[in-house]
């Protein structure tokens, strides 16, 4: 439903566009992190659940064999795209993936988090999610084309970030 409810927004925004002429975009955000992200929230990111857990000393859940992989992209470089895509000189309806175009296994994330916090945690894992997607990545060459969008943070950079401001 949560996808299928996405899909229908940019359908409705192409409507409007042939109907109307006018500039529509969509901008489709892959894994948001960044500081002051609520943890506790029920539509949190897995990367400040970490973060949170680690500083908590409580080792992380990771629901499968951590192996699946995500595309975490620094709240900042969302913001410069919502900015690109509002003063973009274009007509017509546009959908853009926004992410950093590199995927990260979850195991991956988790170590570079406990590195960067000194921690050494075993993560508790669990049974995986039923319909929890494997491999996620954005294929951003469309907005890098016709935006000029680059993401400026490496995952790592931004979860150096993160830490910092929650310390």
């Amino acid at each position: 439903p949560y996808g299928l409810d996405k899909l229908y927004g940019e359908h409705l925004g192409s409507l409007w566009d042939s109907l109307y002429s006018q500039q529509i975009v969509a901008l489709r955000y892959f894994n948001v992190f960044g500081p002051r992200q609520d943890p506790t929230s029920p539509y949190s990111g897995v990367i400040s659940i970490f973060v949170n857990r680690l500083l908590e000393k409580k080792a992380p859940t990771i629901f499968g064999d951590g192996e699946q992989t995500r595309d975490f992209v620094f709240v900042k470089d969302v913001v410069d795209a919502n900015v690109s895509a509002m003063f973009a000189p274009y007509r017509g309806f546009r959908a853009f993936n926004v992410g950093a175009g590199c995927q990260t296994s979850l195991n991956q994330l988790l170590n570079q988090l406990q590195e960067l916090a000194g921690t050494s945690m075993t993560p508790v894992y669990e049974k995986a999610r039923e319909g929890d997607i494997r491999h996620s990545v954005a294929d951003i060459s469309r907005i890098q084309q016709e935006l000029g969008y680059a993401p400026s943070r490496t995952l790592g950079e931004g979860l150096r970030l993160l830490l910092d401001s929650v310390r």
